[in-house]
């Protein structure tokens, strides 16, 4: 990050301080709340089953409240400790089972809906917005009632999250107020009317409990949300790509099943979802209704495009392009074949995938350097594995053959440079190649 914006972070950030210190007093955010009053201390009740079933099978796997807070590989299911990657440090998701003193079993449901709403603690403390109550505000009452009634039936687990620490200024969560009166928009969903009920209902989804703008819209210098709306946006080890129907970058090319094929097993022949996208493809997405899943396809193919238009492609006989395609033959053709078209929810096809043009190369820089797992599903419960090549290709090397396969088969991209691969290398914190005895 160059010093300027570090020092207009700083500004920003103190203005955002000093516009909190204002706002204190006009704060309503955290009366606009149900007015559920049950106690925590008693669970949930035989009457309640279909509210903590709903909460459980629907609302709670919609909002993918496992992704951040049960940590990967771990038993203590939503016990938090998950430590949140953003570009200002980890943030540490919180204990959110009933337990007394580590988790949220002193709260109320309107402790619940004032933090998840409105990101408010139960002390009032200001909660950092990796939790997206930004997107949460948009649950309706009923959501909302049915997710604390799950949350309530949980086993409750005695564990204290390490305390999250970041630098100065990010620290202050004074700031945060400040940070909602910029970026946080207080009111709940309002469907369109000339809108169908199913694009309304896909409008729910995306933009509340799905929270797909979280990660696939950019962000500013203080982490707010920029107005380009699902074109993609930088995860530090990962891009998630342009989800508007821009035909280059996005995913104007995908028809509606294609899309529901994507969402609900993990891959639909074009792209095979990995990294973060695997997880909330396993976690959360393939569990939705096909009728949801219809309606987010809907939804997604209908909202603005992106304005990025498609580049000219690297000349073949370039000199990256010809180590990149020899790379690519000697490690790449079996699983995703010389054309470049993989194999049916298996490998991904690379021919035709908008998910690699985006001029942030970084999630194929981490899967040629990383490897990856597809997402599993009850639909494609053999997906596809691909192996780490940090051990055996040079930074060169893996800029080379990125380059080639975002500019081969017609696809067409700007150059990966070495050096894009080597601070990606340090942020995985994989060694160099291995030298040859």
């Amino acid at each position: 990050m160059k010093k300027s914006k570090i020092i207009a972070g700083v500004a920003a950030i103190a203005a955002a301080v000093a516009a909190g210190m204002l706002w204190m007093n006009g704060d309503t955010s955290a009366d606009d709340v149900a007015s559920h009053t049950v106690l925590t201390s008693q669970p949930p009740g035989a009457a309640d089953a279909d509210a903590v079933a709903r909460g459980r099978a629907y609302v709670a796997i919609a909002s993918d409240c496992t992704a951040c807070h049960t940590m990967p590989e771990s038993k203590l299911s939503l016990a938090g400790g998950y430590s949140i990657s953003t570009p200002f440090g980890g943030i540490y998701a919180s204990n959110i089972t009933p337990d007394s003193e580590t988790g949220i079993g002193s709260w109320t449901e309107r402790d619940f809906f004032r933090a998840v709403r409105h990101g408010k603690g139960k002390q009032g403390e200001h909660l950092y917005p990796a939790m997206p109550y930004n997107a949460y505000v948009k649950l309706t009452d009923q959501d909302m009632h049915d997710l604390w009634m799950y949350i309530r039936s949980v086993k409750p687990i005695h564990y204290h999250v390490p305390e999250t620490n970041l630098g100065f200024p990010y620290n202050i969560r004074l700031a945060m107020m400040g940070w909602n009166l910029l970026f946080f928009k207080n009111e709940g969903f309002k469907a369109d009317p000339t809108k169908s009920a199913a694009w309304n209902r896909g409008a729910y989804l995306v933009e509340g409990p799905e929270h797909c703008a979280a990660c696939h819209t950019a962000k500013n210098l203080l982490g707010g949300d920029t107005d380009a709306y699902l074109q993609g946006s930088n995860l530090s080890e990962w891009h998630a790509p342009d989800i508007t129907p821009n035909p280059h970058t996005g995913i104007g090319r995908w028809t509606e099943q294609q899309l529901v094929d994507y969402l609900k097993l993990g891959s639909n022949h074009v792209a095979v979802a990995s990294g973060p996208m695997a997880e909330a493809v396993t976690n959360s997405t393939q569990h939705l209704t096909d009728t949801d899943l219809r309606a987010i396809a809907a939804y997604l193919k209908e909202v603005p495009a992106s304005d990025v238009q498609r580049p000219q492609p690297e000349a073949a006989d370039s000199a990256q392009m010809k180590m990149g395609e020899n790379v690519y033959a000697a490690n790449c053709t079996a699983c995703h074949n010389y054309d470049g078209k993989g194999i049916p929810n298996l490998a991904a096809s690379l021919a035709g995938n908008s998910g690699l043009l985006a001029d942030d190369a970084s999630s194929i820089i981490t899967t040629v350097l990383q490897g990856g797992r597809g997402a599993v599903t009850a639909g494609n419960p053999t997906s596809g594995a691909m192996p780490s090549f940090a051990w055996k290709l040079s930074d060169e090397q893996v800029a080379a053959v990125s380059t080639y396969l975002r500019n081969s088969w017609g696809n067409a991209a700007k150059p990966v440079k070495a050096d894009e691969v080597a601070g990606k290398r340090a942020v995985l914190k994989l060694p160099p190649q291995m030298a040859a005895h």
